[in-house]
């Protein structure tokens, strides 16, 4: 039953009732993520325009550890939606019906090994502020 469920919000072809629900459920995770972001970086990790603008800060301030980690922000998320993209054309290559539901997957995996290691992030001080 939960399979058929997710093939419904995951399908080409979807309810309106089913565009809600998985856009209610991806607003959940992505302020979840932001909030994750936040506590792990002090930085919103979803909106790449205050990324790009603290970049242009950190750059004209000359603060190269920042600069740094902005950038490794904004390449990550580069490389995630062409990730994204590339999955979802090859699902619609192979006329997959549920051909989001790789890159949902993928998301979900990636997710949980966030949270996993959340309660590890001060033995990563370089990389993550404790």
């Amino acid at each position: 039953m939960p399979a058929h469920y997710f093939r419904s919000l995951t399908g080409k072809n979807r309810s309106t009732g089913a565009d809600r629900q998985l856009g209610f459920s991806l607003a959940f995770v992505a302020g979840g993520t932001n909030a994750g972001g936040f506590l792990a970086v002090k930085q919103y990790t979803s909106h790449m325009s205050g990324v790009v603008s603290a970049i242009a800060d950190q750059t004209a301030l000359g603060d190269l550890s920042l600069v740094l980690a902005g950038a490794g922000s904004l390449i990550s998320f580069l490389l995630g939606a062409a990730c994204s993209a590339v999955l979802v054309n090859w699902g619609r290559r192979r006329r997959l019906n549920s051909q989001y539901a790789s890159p949902l997957l993928i998301e979900a995996g990636l997710l949980l090994c966030f949270g996993l290691i959340g309660s590890h992030l001060a033995l990563w001080e370089a990389l993550f502020v404790p």
